[in-house]
């Protein structure tokens, strides 16, 4: 894909330049931060790369002097396409909605970084941080579209079924013991796309294998996770 970006044929008039795909792509990087969905850079591979960071597409086509799209293309050759990046582009009345479904579990596709040097100049998205304490302060708590019961059921026992886990996922003898002890009224998400690399709050312990991870909400350093096999 690099070497084929690198190409100088790519700035030719190209027939899905005009398409409803290419349209879509070049109404959201052009659109800046007014933009409904401005496309912003979250971590990339390439140092010098860096600064660019928790900046929008079209910020940076501005910093660069360059066509919005062209800056997309000459940022994925800069970052041999390591960069990722965070689109802000969902409807807020769609995911109330799938939310409250009895089949609809949670979860997160992103991990949060190790608190280095490196954590410190990542911006992740914030959902690294904040998804599962956001859905209890936001969606239990303030708005009331969830019963604590069933938001817990969905990040627990309702995946778990879904995986084939047998043996995780509820309290009960003979299980693993994978516990959080958290306070309901004050569990809250810190995490902004602005300042994504804030930790949640409200936890006061974490159990993962029956080995205590955070102790009075303070980290233990113990590693006792391991990969999942549903055989």
């Amino acid at each position: 894909m690099v070497e084929r970006l690198k190409d100088p044929a790519r700035a030719r008039p190209h027939p899905q330049r005009n398409g409803i795909a290419f349209g879509r792509l070049e109404q959201r990087v052009a659109g800046g931060a007014r933009a409904r969905s401005p496309i912003l850079v979250g971590a990339v591979q390439n140092p010098k790369l860096v600064p660019l960071q928790g900046k929008n597409i079209a910020e940076i086509a501005k910093l660069w002097n360059k066509d919005p799209i062209d800056t997309v293309f000459d940022l994925l050759i800069e970052d041999e396409a390591f960069t990722g990046v965070a689109m802000v582009g969902m409807s807020e009345p769609d995911v109330a909605l799938a939310l409250q479904q009895p089949w609809y579990p949670f979860a997160t596709t992103r991990r949060a970084p190790r608190r280095t040097a490196c954590w410190a100049r990542s911006t992740p998205h914030p959902r690294a941080y904040g998804t599962f304490p956001r859905i209890l302060r936001k969606y239990v708590r303030e708005e009331k579209k969830l019963t604590l019961e069933d938001a817990i059921r969905k990040f627990t026992a309702l995946p778990a079924q879904r995986m084939r886990l047998a043996d995780r996922g509820v309290l009960k003898a003979g299980m693993w013991a994978d516990v959080v002890v958290f306070d309901p009224e004050t569990i809250r998400d810190l995490a902004t796309f602005e300042n994504p690399n804030q930790l949640s709050e409200g936890m006061r312990f974490v159990l993962v294998n029956g080995v205590p991870v955070i102790d009075e909400g303070r980290m233990t350093n113990a590693l006792p996770g391991k990969v999942l096999d549903r055989r």
